[in-house]
């Protein structure tokens, strides 16, 4: 029977807890640890939210303590099933789809020459850049050339990932999107068929004043198959994306989705929602701040400052939930800021179910999957499919 009526799934973006298994697969050799070495970089984490509901289980942290956990909590350790270590593939896994076919990058060589020629060719403007490099660097490099010339800056990550980089003033913001759109429908050939085309906006005068904006906006690739999204919203339930879900999803199976600004924004609406909606099913929140501007950027202090504002955000969100609420928090992936170059690095990461109604919560190992978090709310609602994953241990969960 339904347990929970509201389920909140927060996913701190990148903020992984120890290498997987497999990391060397992935070219991580260091062993990262996201959280771990943020906590021994900066003289320790203080996090007393977190704390409250068991972190100190999953590692011997400076402040973070196992032993002042509050037993409302059950945690976990989950691995990725999955052949990657990206948004995509780490939200997708979250909701049933295990992805054994990695997403196509172009990282080492840039985008192909027929690539290049089709986007300029079907949107009218001369592409330059095409290489791999952090998107506040590369309008550093070429921003000022394009603000002249109307060019569109391309440029790719580690990710599978096409972003396009315009200003403001030369190309406004519907002219961008249509253009990733453009670059959309020309990435479904399969050679080049990307996870996501990512419309980057920036405004400024010259290259020490470029910021980009927040009217971001992904063009993703739909899922593979019917995720737990689809099967909730298909049985009538409530599904709502904050931050950037619903562009993960391409919009499959979500129900209402808010965007968002920064991680505070992110918590403030979904604070909002646990205060005043009533509604009945998922509340699926990204927040990319911990990932976007700090991991990638290799910024420790950043990311340390960007957890402990969390963990203030999550002490009002708690406040504000009701006996009938789940509250769950995990991750995609890992992005290690002290490690070498600035990919996501391939990590474990936490779950952390939390209810005002447990009483005995305590840590209870590890899932081979991310899936089983899907598969839980799945049970929850009355709609676990055992076609969908091969996990008994979620059900048990609720």
């Amino acid at each position: 029977m339904k347990r929970f009526k509201r389920i909140f799934l927060i996913v701190l973006d990148s903020v992984g807890v120890g290498h997987a298994k497999d990391a060397a697969k992935f070219n991580d050799l260091t062993n990262p640890n996201t959280l771990l070495d943020i906590d021994k970089a900066t003289n320790g984490l203080k996090l007393p939210n977190l704390e409250r509901l068991g972190l100190g289980y999953l590692d011997d942290y400076k402040f973070i303590k196992k032993e002042n956990a509050i037993n409302k909590s059950y945690i976990l350790r989950l691995n990725e099933t999955s052949n990657g270590k990206d948004t995509m593939t780490g939200h997708w896994e979250m909701m049933g789809i295990n992805t054994i076919k990695p997403f196509k990058t172009f990282f080492e060589n840039g985008f192909p020459k027929e690539l290049i020629e089709q986007i300029e060719l079907k949107t009218n403007h001369k592409v330059i850049g095409n290489y791999a490099t952090s998107g506040t660097e590369i309008i550093k490099q070429l921003g000022e050339r394009q603000l002249k010339t109307k060019e569109l800056i391309v440029y790719t990550s580690s990710d599978s990932v096409l972003q396009v980089a315009a200003h403001e003033d030369v190309i406004n913001i519907d002219e961008l999107y249509k253009i990733c759109q453009i670059c959309r429908e020309i990435t479904m050939k399969d050679e080049w068929k990307v996870g996501r085309i990512i419309a980057r906006p920036f405004i400024g005068n010259d290259a020490n004043s470029f910021v980009r904006t927040k009217k971001r906006h992904d063009y993703a690739l739909s899922p593979s198959s019917k995720t737990y999204l689809d099967h909730l919203k298909e049985n009538g339930y409530d599904v709502i994306s904050i931050g950037k879900i619903n562009d993960i999803f391409n919009s499959c199976g979500i129900t209402e989705a808010y965007k968002t600004v920064s991680n505070h924004d992110g918590m403030e609406k979904t604070q909002n929602l646990a205060k005043n909606s009533d509604f009945n099913g998922l509340c699926f929140v990204n927040l990319v701040d911990f990932d976007s501007e700090y991991g990638h950027r290799r910024n420790v202090n950043g990311y340390k400052e960007c957890l402990e504002e969390f963990d203030k955000d999550l002490g009002s969100l708690i406040q504000n939930l009701n006996e009938n609420d789940l509250l769950v928090l995990t991750a995609d992936h890992g992005n290690d800021p002290i490690a070498p170059g600035s990919d996501h690095t391939r990590e474990q990461v936490p779950a952390i179910f939390y209810s005002k109604v447990f009483t005995k919560g305590t840590y209870i190992g590890e899932s081979d999957t991310f899936a089983l978090l899907g598969s839980t709310i799945a049970a929850n609602f009355n709609i676990y499919d055992e076609t969908l994953l091969n996990d008994d241990i979620s059900p048990k969960l609720i």
